[in-house]
């Protein structure tokens, strides 16, 4: 295994900037997602360690050695890609094999390696099967067999589970994430699912018109986003934002808001200065009238089983509140609502970034 090391890396064409000087170290078996809406640059920078897209500016290490002018044949990376890239005429012992073959490994260690990733993947029984003969999920699986016997320095995916439906996604998310602890090896996953990149990545990368916005464990990213994209992006539902404006009540800083204000106490902050409070269903709880913060009217109710979203109106905003299934509610009801000042975040309303508030969520 090894560890990649991208140096001011960049991409042009032509005039058009797609990746902007990204710098970013993963470490010899960690496991790192890149996730960000379509046309961030995860995808390219991907390419770029793979050796499929050259690098315009910078310098790409893996291991010890600059790769920038190296083949891609030549990296020893495996590559997983969201279509399988299988081939149709060959069974999934042939395909898992072809890439073996060319190397000119010997014919028993190849029906060792294969074995041994069947079992591992589960897919011992359709070795004589064609891929037209498979499901997505087996397909999906055979490719990373492919991968797998390579037992390359590290491994790229590529939006690998975008093709599957929901059950097959969470099926296949699981299988990935046995694999990195068994296989313990360098792996960068490309999403634009936050809820793949949260439960299978060590460290989470986000990425916003092919620039770094934030990175860190899943839950430091969670509870801690750095600006006002980030926030949104990361959580599901996402995060709910109300503007306000910092104001004074006697000594006290407070934020009003369309039809609330929030106490904070004594802080340093620039009365007058607009403010964005984020603030996450799950930390909207309801309460009683005489102690709610917020009186929200139901819009729409979706029963999920496991929860209930509520979609509400808060005057001229659209709040969700995630709340306990057995919660009676019926729509066009008023719902009283509480939440902690300190599960609250707060933003710049002009740049996004993300404001220290303290005691506030900071």
């Amino acid at each position: 295994m090894a560890r990649i090391e991208l140096l001011d890396i960049a991409k042009f064409y032509g005039h058009v900037c797609a990746v902007h000087g990204v710098n970013l170290s993963i470490e010899d078996g960690e496991f790192v997602a890149l996730v960000g809406p379509s046309g961030c640059g995860k995808s390219t920078i991907l390419r770029m360690i793979a050796g499929l897209e050259e690098i315009s500016e910078g310098t790409l290490r893996i291991g010890s050695m600059v790769m920038n002018d190296i083949e891609p044949k030549s990296r020893d990376i495996a590559m997983v890609f969201q279509d399988y890239a299988l081939y149709p005429h060959m069974t999934v012992r042939e395909n898992i094999a072809f890439g073996l073959k060319m190397r000119g490994v010997s014919t028993q260690d190849i029906d060792k390696r294969i074995a041994d990733v069947a079992e591992i993947l589960k897919v011992s029984a359709y070795l004589n099967r064609k891929p037209g003969q498979l499901s997505g999920g087996q397909r999906q699986r055979v490719a990373m067999g492919r991968a797998i016997v390579r037992e390359p320095k590290a491994f790229l995916f590529d939006e690998p589970l975008s093709n599957l439906d929901a059950k097959l996604r969470v099926e296949m998310r699981t299988q990935i994430k046995r694999m990195h602890r068994m296989l313990q090896a360098t792996m960068v996953y490309v999403t634009h699912d936050q809820t793949e990149a949260m439960t299978l990545a060590d460290r989470v990368v986000v990425l916003s018109s092919g620039a770094i916005l934030q990175q860190g464990p899943p839950i430091h990213v969670y509870t801690f986003p750095n600006c006002r994209f980030v926030g949104e992006f990361i959580g599901s539902p996402q995060m709910n934002i109300l503007t306000g404006v910092f104001d004074r009540s006697g000594c006290e800083t407070i934020v009003r808001l369309d039809g609330a204000t929030l106490s904070l106490g004594r802080l340093d902050v620039p009365f007058g200065a607009k403010v964005d409070v984020g603030i996450r269903p799950e930390d909207l709880k309801q309460s009683s009238k005489e102690n709610s913060k917020i009186d929200a009217v139901i819009d729409l109710l979706e029963p999920l089983g496991s929860d209930t979203l509520a979609i509400c109106r808060f005057n001229q905003n659209e709040i969700t509140v995630r709340l306990a299934p057995e919660t009676v509610l019926s729509q066009k009801g008023v719902i009283s609502l509480d939440f902690d000042l300190g599960k609250l975040h707060y933003f710049d309303h002009h740049s996004g970034k993300r404001l220290n508030v303290s005691g506030c969520g900071s």
